[in-house]
């Protein structure tokens, strides 16, 4: 299972922070996500949102182990 952290509006939205989910890729867990909450899965397709899978940012598709820590974060604002 993945380790899912949200953050920020994410995390709001969602209800949760931290949600362990049974997928073996970045797709399966959007998938997963999306099944159960549909207004989610659209957040986290959101322009400015990344995803980091152990702490590392990534673009596209990537493989899940068991114990993989996957984070969504929202976009930064500021100035």
């Amino acid at each position: 299972m993945a380790r899912v952290l949200l953050f920020g509006r994410l995390a709001d939205q969602a209800g949760w922070r931290d949600r362990a989910v049974e997928a073996a890729s970045l797709a399966a867990l959007r998938d997963a996500l999306a099944a159960d909450d549909p207004d989610l899965a659209e957040a986290l397709s959101g322009p400015g949102v990344q995803v980091a899978v152990d702490k590392v940012l990534v673009r596209g598709e990537a493989s899940l182990a068991a114990g993989t820590e996957v984070a969504f974060l929202p976009p930064m604002s500021g100035g």
